[in-house]
């Protein structure tokens, strides 16, 4: 399955809600790989087990399942997240990317793909395509909020 769609940051219409940078945006994104608790209320415990320039390999927990992924990063542009198949978990990946059509306006696109049978039933895929998009539209909420309240500052 892929799925793909954009998330909105800022509202240009709504001149009352704070602009987040693209500096701030970045650094949410990374405190999302570094801190998942923070965004992924379900999950146990996170560990990272060994942390480079270019991004970091985790062990997440959630109850009893341990996943572990690779998390790549390319500074001020994306995030990504492979997963190797574990177990009943098939190889997938997350990608996160910045967009900015013009100066201010802020996006981040979602790429979900993964290797799961082209012969599942389309409406478990439709209930796991909304809560993706639900998850990664309370993403940017949190990053909006933790930007307002600074702690997305330098």
């Amino acid at each position: 399955m892929r799925f793909e769609h954009l998330v909105e940051v800022n509202d240009a219409r709504n001149p009352l809600v704070a602009v987040v940078t693209r500096e701030q945006l970045w650094r949410g994104l990374v405190l999302r790989a570094e801190q998942p608790q923070l965004f992924v209320p379900q999950l146990s415990e996170a560990t990272i087990l060994t942390r480079t320039e270019a991004g970091l390999v985790r062990a997440l927990r959630f109850g009893d399942a341990l996943v572990t992924d690779d998390v790549s990063f390319l500074p001020l542009e994306r995030v990504r997240y492979d997963i190797a198949p574990q177990g009943e978990i098939p190889r997938s990946s997350l990608t996160m990317s910045i967009e900015e059509p013009r100066p201010s306006a802020l996006f981040v696109r979602f790429v979900y793909d993964d290797e799961s049978s082209a012969a599942e039933d389309t409406v478990i895929d439709e209930l796991r395509r909304a809560a993706y998009e639900d998850a990664d539209i309370d993403a940017v909420g949190t990053i909006r909020w933790l930007a307002e309240s600074g702690r997305l500052d330098e």
